[in-house]
């Protein structure tokens, strides 16, 4: 029988790869004649450049970058080359701005900065890639990614861009001059925003009410982080449109459009209601506005390891991740496999620490069978220290039951 194993992480302790590897260990013990193969996948978020790579192998590169709240943090760019010399660089923005980087949690988010991530992306550009695929995912950032702006276009620490969220209530128009240039050198790139969810920035459904309900951010903040993000996308669009800049058309007397940022594509207000322009504080709304495609990150690590070609091979595919939610059936990794083995009748098993659906609404997505990994009291005490082994002892009992 083959298998194919195509988990997402399990918690920050378990990264695809090694939850792969548990897994794979898992089913030898209980069916070792059985082909096993293992594809470890990624959301966009925290652990995408692991999954790339595991899959992609390629040149990983060095570098420093500020952290969310200005130290210098280790990160790096995942080099991969492809046929005819096509080189894309994959950058992984949890490496600036992931929670463990940022000490009490979300309670400090309006007051950090994407500008590490502006700093990965640069390096990313350095390599002379032509393609360059950004991992957008939950992080302690929440500035519509203007410090990724202002990093990118050489702009002081500290500027009006760089000082999180909550400063971009007082951002002008003049605060945008330095972006033109940097959005016209990304014309040449295909830039691609592999983002976790499909969040608009603003609204009901926006990042910021996404932080309030979800995120254990406090109300009261999130309410004023929604109105500093609302003004900076309208500044954008105002920007954008030649309204309200010297000499533009929307200028008493001006003479002709004035475009800051020459270049982009659609307008501040529209580019911040596209699904994944809120992923990760905002980070793939400054991405759209310098011309990225905001894509479902697990769709993109799936085309980039080929997993249909390997679905298509399997008699039997096993999936997981730490919470199995509306979110991970709809373009999240167990959603992604799922609909890729469905039209093959490829059963698709799936494991989960936190099941927060039922089997109407899994059964709908084509999943054949849910496990949790904490339904008895051991497992559930053995998880935090041991999530590795807790896998491996549900992979054997999987295997009893779903391999002939």
């Amino acid at each position: 029988m083959h298998v194919l194993l195509a988990p997402d992480r399990f918690d920050p302790s378990l990264p695809a790869s090694e939850a792969a590897r548990a897994l794979a260990l898992g089913w030898a013990d209980a069916r070792p004649a059985d082909t096993v193969a293992a594809v470890p996948l990624g959301d966009g978020g925290p652990g995408f450049g692991d999954s790339v790579r595991a899959a992609l192998g390629g040149e990983l590169l060095a570098v420093d970058v500020r952290g969310p709240l200005g130290g210098l943090v280790p990160g790096a760019v995942l080099v991969v080359r492809g046929p005819a010399g096509r080189v894309t660089a994959y950058v992984d923005s949890g490496h600036a701005t992931a929670p463990g980087l940022l000490p009490g949690g979300v309670a400090d988010v309006g007051r950090t900065s994407s500008a590490g991530v502006g700093r990965l992306l640069r390096a990313a550009l350095d390599t002379g890639a032509t393609r360059v695929v950004v991992g957008v995912g939950q992080g302690v950032t929440h500035d519509a990614g203007a410090g990724l702006l202002a990093e990118l276009a050489g702009a002081e620490p500290g500027s009006a861009l760089d000082r999180g969220g909550l400063a971009l209530a007082e951002v002008g128009s003049e605060d945008l001059g330095l972006l033109g240039p940097v959005v016209r050198e990304l014309r040449r790139i295909d830039l691609v925003a592999a983002v976790d969810v499909d969040l608009p920035l603003l609204g009901l459904h926006g990042a910021s009410s996404d932080l309030a309900e979800h995120r254990g951010g406090d109300p009261g903040a999130a309410q004023e982080l929604e109105r500093a993000l609302g003004h900076f996308a309208h500044v954008v669009g105002r920007v954008l449109d030649g309204a309200g800049v010297p000499g533009g058309t929307g200028a008493p007397g001006g003479a002709g459009r004035v475009d800051l940022l020459a270049g982009a594509r659609g307008s501040g207000p529209r580019q911040a209601a596209l699904p994944g322009a809120g992923a990760g504080g905002g980070i793939g709304y400054a991405l759209a506005l310098l011309g990225a495609r905001l894509l479902p990150g697990a769709a993109v690590l799936a085309d980039a390891t080929g997993l249909a070609a390997q679905v298509e091979q399997a008699d039997v595919v096993v999936t997981g991740t730490t919470t199995l939610d509306w979110r991970t059936l709809h373009g999240g990794v167990v959603g992604t496999v799922a609909g890729l083995a469905l039209p093959l009748s490829v059963p698709t098993v799936a494991l989960g620490v936190d099941v927060r659906v039922g089997r109407r609404e899994w059964g709908a997505e084509g999943v054949a069978a849910v496990y949790v990994l904490t339904d008895d009291a051991a497992a559930a005490q053995r998880w935090p220290a041991d999530p590795a082994g807790v896998l491996r002892a549900r992979a054997a009992r999987v295997a009893s039951t779903w391999s002939r």
